[in-house]
């Protein structure tokens, strides 16, 4: 036996520098200064300056700590919408932005008060002002740093903030148009409250908690007054979980449809209740009836006997009085309490009777109003009873001399044994209380305290007034549900969210009375109280607050905003500050449209916020958009779910499961983040953990050693020389092509929906099953040890190079650092990989014949593989190089020589037979000493094929 040549050096083995370690945590920081150092934003702007756009409109993030994974989700999917955009070679401009204003950062300065006990109210407003800006801008610059770190590009240089002077001014420009047009008013009526925050909330500031130990209560008013004779000295009841209202009861509401009791107790008295809760109010109360053959009717004929005796319909009730269990106390209390007809009133709960208080609820407030009966502003806004107030004011003291007066939400001032329940038991009107009602009770989205509904006087814009300045136009709340009609949501779901809200909510409360935030820069009339609506006024509020900030807006300069023509002293300035929904509300105003930002346009393209800006963001932009301009602000609008931990739970600090991106960032790179982002179902709620990652990072190392192969594989390859055409090249190339084509359409699809997990998955699916599974491993031979000059290796590296240039642009929008890393690894002297754009791909690609041959091939290939894995595990068999493989005739598709078939399956020969499996065995062939196939025409272990022979003489003869 001659001695064997090592013929490794003539193999022609992939070459690259391109590491298969990423070490993204290092390399990415470096890349990113790249970026930055070449204006790639600036030179993307230029290269797509004319073609059409497309407007993503940023939904502010708030100016307060660091970015969380929740901030990394949308702003990883707000940049893969940018980015697939342009891709398409659109104009696609991301200019990011803040919300600075707000009680959150107003909370902070504060607590920074408390703990150097420093008072607020003894600071000049400007100074307080002054710390709440500057706490925003820290926190605008922390966050601009790691969304940029996670590879969001964008107009970092310039944000918008909703602090700068020129946006303040715009949106008190935006508020007085609504003031123009007559849509906003001044008006008392009850809204959410924060005692804690002493501040109105919105519903968008409001979250529901499970409560399980609120206070329920049993009162009797007894009746002094009634149409009905037996009523007379008898006692209404109500029930109600918040005893702290009955200080301010004005009357109580029936159902006149509701049929009623008048139960006769064995403590002496009579009491009305629904008939319905009769059995419940006896339990609740431990009371019996007074007669022992009394009891409770069981059909309809029973309690008709009753009718006029102890059964009345709610509608005999009208006309009936009651007074206060405190009327001994006099002034307030001694007024009679009328029972008035309620439509709201039912029997689910309770006692069929419901007290009124206006100040504390809308109904209350809407059916005393409609009777005559006005609020009494009895609470305060830190949630006290106001010093005046009779009942639980400040003069009001127990037996130790200790003011009782405290925040009515409090608990156990709010509770059976608080002042209220106390005083109601002592007067013999208490029938029963305890503390185990369960329900959902409204807290501060921010403080997470309770809330109260209180009356004060607020601003509101109203939404059931016809919008008499734009054509057409319906009311605010008619526009707006036009135009979710006529928006798209992705997903649909978000529709019927956003319609319901619009749908159901109230007038739109936008005044706050906090200090830091956008005046309502108005003036009232003292004496009048009337609005003055005065564009010339105004246009100076503006033209100041956009020069000197909101500061402008100070009582020194009502002279100057009013004109000569006006007294300062007849008018009012409003110092209430807008709900910060306004300010965001009013963002496509003064950056959509405005001069600065002139690469972007009015309406947007799209909207991309979580679910829960269906009641924030996306409904106070409909809202001021269809108010000033009579439509939305939007085509679009896209919504992401929440990220969960590893067990689905949500993510608390004081649970310590959240996931901060900033650390992996610092452990396994942006891309990572990026790619998980980009492969759960955002749409639905989603999770994040160790394990989770883990398998990203799988992914990941999947796809950067595809990038790594295709480099090495086209190492040397120049495609102006080699490139084979189209119609020369082998089946499989065409096949492959044609595999490309069926990609960049779903990718296309992707890209049209929004739907990143798609696009995703389809590329991972595409490059582990097509290529690394299929095409790279049939073709490996090829490559390797083909002659460089023959048409096939040259077809197959043609291939590979339109892979790398559509997968490498497919990619560069999901891991941009990688992207940019593999471009630059095999084109130093380009330009970045995102300023390029998708080929469009030749028509003739796409070949379904073809494809349906392939498709059932690489069925059978799969069979094969299965058939040889036994023979491999025994040992019996190394490879599938070394299988003699027999197919049943039936199970090859048409149009493949028994050779094709070997070099497809990479076995040593393939024949075909008549049986239905497959049939294996060891081959006898011999193996050749370059490419490893074992061939007949090999003669011996380590000889050469005709092929090796040839290509290993050439490189001889020209070493």
């Amino acid at each position: 036996m001659t001695e064997t040549r090592d013929y490794r050096p003539t193999v022609f083995l992939p070459k690259t520098d391109f590491p298969m370690k990423a070490g993204l945590p290092q390399k990415e920081p470096g890349i990113l200064a790249r970026w930055e150092e070449i204006g790639l934003y600036e030179k993307l702007r230029a290269a797509r300056e004319g073609r059409e756009k497309f407007i993503l409109h940023d939904g502010p993030p708030y100016a307060n700590g660091d970015m969380h994974i929740g901030h990394a989700l949308n702003h990883v999917l707000k940049d893969t919408v940018v980015r697939t955009q342009s891709l398409l070679g659109k104009d696609a401009p991301y200019v990011p932005g803040w919300d600075c204003h707000g009680l959150p950062i107003e909370w902070k300065i504060e607590e920074l008060y408390r703990k150097k006990k420093k008072n607020k109210n003894e600071v000049e407003p400007k100074e307080f002002r002054k710390e709440c800006r500057d706490y925003a801008q820290k926190w605008v610059d922390v966050q601009r740093e790691q969304l940029k770190r996670l590879g969001i590009g964008g107009r970092w240089d310039k944000p918008y903030l909703t602090m700068r002077p020129e946006a303040e001014g715009a949106i008190v420009a935006e508020l007085h148009k609504f003031a123009e047009t007559g849509q906003l008013y001044r008006g008392a009526k009850p809204v959410m409250w924060s005692p804690v925050e002493e501040t109105a909330l919105a519903d968008a500031e409001v979250e529901y908690q499970d409560l399980t130990d609120s206070p329920q209560i049993d009162v009797a008013f007894e009746i002094v007054e009634s149409p009905i004779e037996e009523l007379v000295g008898a006692h209404a009841v109500i029930w109600t979980t918040t005893p702290w209202t009955i200080p301010v009861n004005q009357a109580l509401a029936y159902g006149p449809d509701v049929s009623y009791w008048l139960v006769r107790a064995n403590d002496g008295r009579d009491y009305l209740v629904a008939f319905k809760l009769v059995e419940d109010f006896l339990k609740r109360t431990g009371l019996n009836f007074r007669d022992s053959g009394d009891s409770i009717p069981n059909t309809d004929s029973e309690l008709a006997a009753f009718v006029g005796k102890l059964h009345f319909k709610g509608s005999d009730l009208a006309g009936t009085v009651t007074r206060h269990p405190m009327h001994r106390l006099g002034g307030f209390y001694a007024k009679p309490r009328p029972l008035l007809p309620g439509d709201f009133v039912t029997t689910d709960s309770g006692t069929g009777i419901v007290h009124m208080a206006p100040d504390h609820g809308e109904d209350d407030f809407d059916l005393c109003r409609a009777h005559g009966i006005d609020p009494v502003f009895a609470v305060m806004g830190d949630g006290r009873y106001r010093d005046d107030w009779l009942w639980l004011g400040a003069d009001d003291v127990d037996a130790d001399g200790k003011e009782r007066r405290r925040s009515v939400i409090n608990k156990p001032f709010n509770s059976p044994e608080g002042p209220i329940c106390s005083d109601l038991r002592e007067a013999g009107a208490l029938l029963s209380a305890s503390a185990d009602y369960a329900h959902s009770y409204p807290h501060s989205w921010r403080s997470k305290a309770k809330v109260v509904y209180r009356c004060t006087p607020q601003w509101f814009i109203a939404i059931d007034e016809k919008l008499g300045h734009i054509d057409g136009a319906p009311t605010l709340r008619g526009r707006a549900m036009e135009e979710i009609a006529n928006t798209r949501f992705v997903p649909e779901k978000g529709r019927r969210r956003l319609s319901s809200m619009v749908e159901g909510r109230p007038d739109w409360l936008i005044s706050r009375q906090r200090a830091w935030g956008v005046p309502l820069a108005l003036f009232v009339h003292r004496e009048s109280g009337e609005l003055l609506v005065d564009p010339e006024a105004n246009a100076r509020i503006q033209q100041a607050i956009a020069a000197e900030t909101v500061d402008a807006w100070e009582e020194a300069r009502a002279a100057e905003f009013l004109g000569p023509d006006r007294n300062p002293d007849d008018y009012e300035m409003v110092t209430d500050i807008l709900d910060v929904w306004f300010d965001s509300g009013s963002t496509h105003a003064f950056v959509l449209e405005s001069d600065e930002w002139p690469e972007l346009q009015s309406p947007a393209d799209l909207y991309l916020e979580g679910s829960d800006q269906h009641r924030g963001w996306f409904q106070s932009s409909l809202l001021e958009s269809c108010g000033t301009r009579g439509r939305a602000p939007y085509k679009a609008v896209l919504t992401h779910g929440f990220t969960m931990d590893a067990k689905g739970f949500k993510q608390s600090k004081s649970l310590g499961n959240t996931t901060d991106p900033n650390k992996v960032m610092e452990q396994f790179g942006a891309d990572i983040i990026r790619l998980w982002a980009l492969s759960v179902d955002f749409t639905e709620d989603h999770r994040i953990g160790d394990e989770i990652l883990k398998g990203v990072g799988d992914t990941y190392r999947k796809l950067r050693n595809t990038f790594r192969y295709l480099l090495g594989a086209l190492g040397d390859f120049d495609y102006d020389k080699e490139a084979v055409n189209f119609a020369d090249m082998p089946e499989l190339e065409r096949y492959m092509l044609h595999r490309l084509s069926l990609l960049d359409a779903n990718l296309r699809r992707a890209i049209d929906d929004f739907d990143f997990n798609e696009y995703v998955r389809a590329l991972s699916e595409f490059t582990n099953e097509d290529l690394s599974a299929f095409f790279f491993d049939v073709r490996k031979d090829r490559l390797y040890c083909d002659d460089p000059k023959g048409l096939e290796r040259r077809a197959y590296r043609t291939v590979l190079d339109i892979l790398f240039q559509a997968l490498i642009r497919y990619i560069s929008p999901v891991l941009v650092y990688t992207a940019e890393e593999v471009w630059s690894t095999r084109f130093p002297d380009r330009d970045s990989i995102h300023l390029e754009e998708l080929h469009v791909l030749p028509g003739e690609w796409p070949d379904e014949a073809l494809a349906t041959r392939f498709d059932a091939l690489r069925e059978l290939r799969e069979t094969v593989t299965e058939a040889i894995e036994p023979l491999r595990r025994e040992k019996t068999i190394r490879s599938g190089l070394e299988a003699d493989i027999i197919v049943p005739e039936s199970a090859v598709p048409a149009g493949f020589s028994d050779a094709e078939l070997a070099d497809l399956f990479i076995t040593a020969t393939v024949t075909r037979g008549q049986g239905d499996g497959v049939t294996v065995s060891r081959t006898s062939d011999h193996k050749c000493g370059r490419c490893w196939r074992l061939l007949p025409e090999v003669t011996e272990d380590g000889a050469l094929c005709g092929r090796c022979d040839g290509v290993v003489a050439e490189m001889d003869a020209n070493a």
